[in-house]
């Protein structure tokens, strides 16, 4: 992650857009020491970000929260598979990126 020494506070200022893209991974513990802490020193004079992260804390808690109405229809094995199969190379490009 790169150090951010002065940003726009714009809407696409890259600094914030690299933050936005990493805040669920700095949420779910999943980064380095390093990098949370450069997270943290961007958020501190940075209120869209800031304003970002409530709004995904807050969506996270909700989604916790929700249950659905009517139970959902069975996943058909293929497809349960394919998916698995989907979600495992995404998070394999997470981690390599």
């Amino acid at each position: 992650m790169t150090r951010h020494t002065h940003h726009t506070h714009a809407a696409r200022d890259p600094r914030c857009l690299e933050v936005f893209a990493r805040l669920s991974e700095y949420l779910d513990g999943e980064l380095d020491e390093a990098d949370c802490r450069l997270i943290e020193e961007h958020i501190q004079d940075c209120q869209p970000c800031v304003d970002f992260l409530r709004s995904l804390r807050k969506s996270i808690e909700a989604a916790h929260h929700f249950s659905a109405p009517v139970e959902p229809a069975k996943v058909p094995p293929e497809l349960e598979a394919r998916l698995k199969q989907a979600w495992q190379a995404a998070l394999a490009r997470r981690h390599s990126a």
